[in-house]
């Protein structure tokens, strides 16, 4: 769904963005901060990317003089020859790394949640995806609601139909449910005489997305900025253009074409025959061969009944070996010496080290030194599909994921159950299994999940070291956070402290929460209020009083 802009706008866009129409493009001749700046609002807007520059960032970037001029100038110097070097460090030498010399902030825009999920898989990169906590999902630009068709469905009109049909519904419920929703929620949590109009609308919206988000299909459509080096760039193409998903692949064509108009000289191998190609190749290969392995050796074993997270792996002897990490650096002795020092220890003792060790942390912010990361966990996690959309995201860790089916049953809110929203919640994820089910048969098993409602349960792997681990279950467990992982994060918590009986590590992360939280977006933004206020009447203090004592030179100098 391409976006009318007027003469007037294109005319502005066109020096900052690489192109107008299409649903990829990268951002050029604008300073970083006001690239930053852009994809931060993204997460939280429903407008497009170009849209929001117009509206908030076109004024203050058209207003650089002279910006557009030297850009052409040093852009022009020794094009030519930078590209040759590029061609002969990366096709002669092999040199990769110099690809990490070159970034790019990109816009993918109206991709499906299937495909955000490849985008953010890379580590090395940056990434904030449009929210389906703060976005609300009732409109309809272009007449349609915001979901993706695949392609591969297309030639068969009657599937096609009926695969619209079912997102329609999911999205209707979703749309006719918001409001009454709302309704609930100013009744269970009433407005306090100190919230702002502002902030008591924003987190009762926020908590009534967050209960029916549910109810989406995987194919609901959303925004993603990244910003990312050309090298994570080539890997990701290489693996995009190997997926067997037709709406990867087509993304990975635009992203390529827009890539090469700003870093041309960085991606010459990657649809090259005897390089880009032959790896793509490979991935696929790899890929297929292990699913026919798997087929073939796994025959007759059924999935068991497991809890919602298992800690599947974890090293016994981890505590003692963090405790021996954290003395290393301030003592003479050999790592051997202080492990054994560190098995002899009492849990007291281990604590006491750790506390020293870790210190007095004011906020989960502040985060321990690298000796966390000498013991590591591995979860097996069962849980919504919109919940696991948040942890993918953490990609430091290892994660690894199943395909999306209706086949583990799905999660519903105590809220839309009370609400009255149970029934038609129901009629919609009995919709989305239905559908999946006559996409496997035709033959389509591969795009089949993009009919499954987000609160159907998908299964994967997370393993994290104990420094991950703390700075994953610190956030994710956070008042404000949605409930589902919460309750993961929570689940996790407990197990190294009491399955794994590493205790000292789980108390030294001490921001964990596990409260209920059920006020915990509006404190939140209660908190966030207050410190804007404050704020506000110090920076009016400040500028009524130009020359108080804090805005002296002398005194900042100090």
């Amino acid at each position: 769904m391409s976006e009318n802009f007027t003469e007037r706008e294109r005319a502005v866009l066109a020096p900052h963005f690489t192109n107008l129409d299409g649903p990829v493009f990268a951002l050029v001749n604008l300073p970083e901060v006001v690239k930053g700046a852009l994809f931060a609002r993204y997460s939280r807007s429903g407008k497009s990317l170009r849209r929001l520059f117009l509206d908030e960032f076109a004024e203050g970037a058209a207003a650089i003089p002279g910006r557009l001029d030297r850009e052409a100038a040093v852009a022009a110097v020794g094009v030519g020859r930078a590209e040759q070097l590029y061609d002969r460090v990366f096709l002669e030498y092999g040199d990769d790394s110099v690809a990490q010399l070159g970034a790019v902030h990109l816009a993918c825009e109206g991709a499906s949640q299937l495909l955000a999920k490849v985008l953010e898989r890379g580590r090395l990169a940056a990434y904030l995806e449009q929210s389906t906590r703060y976005v609300a999902y009732d409109d309809r630009p272009g007449d349609r609601w915001r979901y993706h068709v695949p392609t591969e469905i297309l030639g068969e009109p009657d599937m096609a139909d009926r695969y619209r049909r079912t997102a329609d519904l999911a999205f209707e419920t979703y749309s006719r449910w918001l409001g009454p929703l709302q309704d609930f929620y100013r009744h269970r949590f009433p407005k306090d005489p100190g919230d702002s109009d502002f902030t008591y609308r924003m987190t009762i919206r926020a908590r009534a997305c967050d209960a029916l988000r549910g109810l989406l299909p995987a194919a609901t459509t959303s925004n993603v900025g990244i910003f990312a080096t050309a090298q994570s760039y080539e890997h990701l193409l290489l693996r995009m253009r190997a997926d067997p998903l037709a709406e990867v692949r087509e993304y990975a064509d635009l992203m390529l074409m827009e890539l090469r108009k700003v870093i041309a000289a960085f991606l010459t191998r990657v649809d090259r025959a005897d390089r880009g190609e032959r790896w793509t190749h490979y991935f696929r290969e790899t890929r297929e061969a292990t699913a026919r392995r798997a087929d073939a050796a796994l025959i007759g074993i059924e999935p068991d009944e497991v809890p919602e997270v298992s800690l599947t792996d974890f090293d016994p002897d981890g505590e003692a070996k963090v405790v021996a990490a954290a003395l290393y650096a301030s003592t003479g002795l050999s790592d051997e010496q202080l492990l054994d020092a560190a098995r002899k220890m009492t849990p007291d003792q281990r604590v006491a080290t750790l506390d020293a060790y870790v210190g007095d942390r004011v906020n989960r912010r502040h985060k321990p030194g690298r000796a966390f990361e000498r013991t590591s966990y591995r979860f097996d996690v069962m849980c919504d599909y919109g919940a696991f959309r948040d942890l993918q995201r953490h990609r430091p860790l290892t994660i690894e994921w199943q395909a999306l089916s209706p086949d583990h049953g799905f999660e519903r809110s105590p809220d839309v159950e009370a609400a009255g929203a149970g029934a038609d919640w129901d009629e919609v994820m009995s919709r989305s299994a239905e559908l999946f089910g006559h996409l496997v048969e035709r033959g389509m098993r591969q795009v089949a999940p993009y009919a499954v409602s987000m609160a159907y349960r998908i299964r994967f792997v997370m393993e994290m070291n104990a420094r991950e681990a703390m700075h994953v279950l610190e956030l994710r467990t956070t008042p404000q956070g949605h409930p589902a992982y919460r309750r993961v994060c929570q689940h996790m918590h407990r197990l190294i402290g009491e399955r794994a009986g590493h205790r000292a590590i789980a108390e030294a992360m001490r921001f964990v929460d596990h409260t209920a939280g059920d006020e915990g977006r509006l404190e939140a933004e209660r908190r966030t209020e207050a410190r804007r206020s404050t704020e506000r009447r110090e920076g009016a203090g400040r500028a009524a009083n130009p020359h108080s004592r804090s805005d002296r030179p002398e005194v900042a100098a100090d």
